[in-house]
């Protein structure tokens, strides 16, 4: 059986949508423009929805594992 670190190997990405907004050198700038919004702001939204995507991603799979493991141990709650 795996170990509990093992099982929850997803969480490093998580790291992603902390680091991106910090590189502000990256997108500190107003062009190119992206359907007539600065592309500062156009970084900023996309950061957002990144961050979104993958915390369901990490919840969905780390939710899918336990389920799992549940299954084979027959630990439900009660």
């Amino acid at each position: 059986m795996a170990s509990p670190a093992r099982r929850r190997s997803g969480y490093w990405l998580l790291a992603i949508p902390t680091i991106a907004p910090l590189l502000t050198p990256l997108y500190d700038r107003a062009t190119p423009m992206v359907w007539g919004i600065p592309f500062f702001y156009t970084y900023q939204m996309a950061c957002v929805l990144l961050a979104m995507v993958i915390l369901i991603s990490v919840h969905v799979r780390n939710r899918r594992r336990d389920w799992q493991l549940r299954e084979q141990r027959n630990e439900w709650p009660r």
